[in-house]
């Protein structure tokens, strides 16, 4: 069963406190907000997600009577990018807040280590 939308958030709210814990304290009045924003934008994309892999991305559509149905892409899905796309520039802000030395490098996917062989 699905946690209630309250839950996930205060779930996500406690993972990203975690996360942001080395953010000075001169700057925690900011991250306050933008932890409870990205949250509820984390929660809400949760849902809208779950909505278009049960309805799909797009819709028919009939604009009257005596126009023939068109297929047109669902508002939820215009939803969900628009939303999708503050969340990502809220986590930007977040980890942008971080100091620069606890800013975690990407782990090593081997790829700037990766040679191409020879296929003799």
């Amino acid at each position: 069963m699905k946690l209630s939308k309250d839950k996930r958030v205060k779930a996500e709210i406690e993972r990203l406190c975690r996360l942001l814990a080395e953010v000075p304290e001169t700057k925690k009045a900011i991250v306050d907000g933008l932890i409870q924003m990205a949250a509820d934008q984390r929660a809400r994309l949760d849902d809208l997600q779950d909505d278009l892999d049960e309805h799909g991305y797009t819709e028919m559509f009939q604009q009257g009577k005596d126009n023939p149905p068109y297929e047109r892409k669902r508002p939820t899905a215009d939803l969900y990018t628009t939303i999708c796309t503050s969340y990502q520039k809220t986590i930007k802000q977040l980890t942008d807040l971080l100091p620069k030395d606890s800013q975690r490098k990407a782990e090593d996917d081997g790829f700037d280590t990766f040679l191409i062989r020879d296929p003799q």
